[in-house]
């Protein structure tokens, strides 16, 4: 394995990850665990979240696993108080939760509209609420906002979704100059098409490679991990002076 980079500001930080017990979240947790953060995950798969917390345990601060469902932001409070009550003040917060399930105009109805929204948008702002007072307190922090590149592209069925993500970058521009007084830098991080296990068992067949080899200028693979490492970046201290942007990982496609 390549020499990747170790953040030693990251070590002993509690880190906060949404929808971390699949795809690019798990790869989340994964790497900070490995760079010694203090990990609390939250998901609405307890299956997939205690098998990645049991693979984990061995960690020299083995993540904590929240059972939650995100859209419910009682819920979303309660795991937050959970992970602060076992490793501390939350320093870095990832917002990576969503649901990219397609869908067509004429199937929409207003209640898998505000669904929609509510997977894929609201629990941002309301996980960055509940963690704001944290950072301040410590004198700064990172809120990292997962957008993505489908609305970039124009892509077409899933509405809900890609308007959900353009909204993704207004959120971020307004928190950062509203937390900026504060040290707190609050970031996008925007992946192009990720191929984990989901999206490739469900999405990625020989049209949509065809897609990805034309849309990409490096024509290989994205895989959750290439993330992840922008994500470390972001969190550490090394990015102190980077707020208020988007930081497209996508093989170039945009």
């Amino acid at each position: 394995m390549p020499p990747y980079a170790s953040y030693p500001s990251l070590a002993r930080r509690t880190v906060l990850v949404t929808g971390g017990a699949t795809g690019i979240g798990a790869s989340l947790v994964e790497h900070f665990a490995a760079q010694g953060a203090f990990v609390g995950f939250v998901d609405i798969d307890a299956t997939a979240g205690h098998a990645l917390a049991a693979a984990l345990s061995g960690a020299d601060a083995p993540p904590l696993f929240v059972a939650a469902d995100l859209t419910d932001i009682k819920a979303l409070h309660a795991a937050t108080d959970l992970v602060r009550r076992r490793f501390g003040p939350i320093a870095a917060l990832m917002n990576n939760a969503a649901n990219d399930r397609r869908h067509s105009i004429e199937a929409t109805t207003p209640e898998s509209w505000d669904a929609g929204i509510a997977v894929n948008l609201k629990h941002q702002f309301f996980a960055a609420q509940a963690v704001a007072n944290d950072m301040k307190q410590a004198g700064g922090g990172s809120i990292v906002n997962f957008g993505s590149i489908s609305w970039m592209l124009k892509q077409g069925g899933m509405p809900v979704y890609t308007t959900a993500k353009a909204a993704v970058q207004g959120l971020t521009r307004s928190l950062a100059r509203d937390l900026g007084p504060f040290n707190i830098r609050v970031n996008t991080l925007v992946p192009g098409w990720v191929m984990t296990d989901k999206q490739v068992r469900l999405w990625v067949d020989d049209a949509a490679r065809a897609e990805i080899a034309r849309g990409q200028c490096i024509n290989r693979p994205l895989l959750a991990e290439h993330i992840a490492r922008m994500a470390l970046f972001l969190a550490a201290d090394d990015s102190a002076m980077c707020t208020a942007q988007d930081f497209v990982v996508d093989g170039g496609w945009v």
